[in-house]
């Protein structure tokens, strides 16, 4: 027989990442679309939480302007705003610069990269956006990683969202096919060594995101 007095228990804290990720998600690819009322006492029971870590997800979710609330009031799923993205995709860009300019890959990273290129390249083949999306995540991820710096990683992570929000609305507009030669040209880049290619193929990829800008 099991001691379930042998297991350690969940802390608050991994409640609260659970209900912020998952919540955060389904905004990102627009389960919860903008304007959508978000009521923590129901957002709790479809996750099968308490209501303490989904309103603690919540206040998380205001600061990355995922989400807007007024005390007393309401608080709901935050619509596009246009230069909240633009300054999103400016930030984004410069960081990620930095990381191919400072990352030393491994050559079981290149083939990670191109592993994850070749999954992206079939999501787009088969118009799967969510798995087009993880995979173009997967690819950037590794450098990201290589390069260590963990402040960087940081804010990747809050301001990377805003971005991916855009791309599920605004897939079909976003010249895909492309992104995959670029990416091909960017692991190339990055295996020679060649930082200054590297850096000018990054800029070139995020700063097509801000097109989606105008239809948006």
């Amino acid at each position: 027989m099991l001691d379930v007095s042998a297991l350690p228990k969940v802390s608050r804290s991994l409640l609260r990442d659970e209900a912020y990720e998952r919540i955060r998600h389904a905004i990102i690819d627009g389960s919860l679309p903008p304007g959508t009322p978000l009521r923590d006492a129901d957002l709790a029971e479809q996750l099968g939480l308490s209501r303490a870590p989904v309103r603690q997800a919540l206040l998380r979710l205001a600061e990355d302007r995922l989400v807007v609330s007024k005390p007393q009031s309401y608080t709901r799923v935050a619509e596009f705003d246009a230069g909240d993205v633009r300054d999103a995709v400016r930030l984004v860009r410069a960081l990620h610069e930095l990381v191919v300019r400072e990352a030393r890959l491994s050559a079981r990273q290149i083939a990670e990269m191109r592993a994850a290129n070749e999954r992206f390249r079939e999501a787009v083949a088969e118009g799967d956006v969510g798995r087009a999306i993880e995979a173009d995540d997967q690819l950037h991820d590794v450098p990201v990683r290589a390069c260590g710096n963990r402040a960087v990683a940081a804010t990747l992570d809050r301001y990377t969202p805003l971005l991916r929000r855009l791309e599920y609305a605004r897939f079909s507009s976003l010249p895909a096919h492309r992104s995959v030669a670029r990416h091909e040209e960017l692991i190339d880049a990055l295996e020679s060594g060649d930082e200054k290619t590297a850096a000018q193929l990054t800029s070139t990829i995020w700063t097509d995101l801000e097109a989606l800008l105008e239809d948006a």
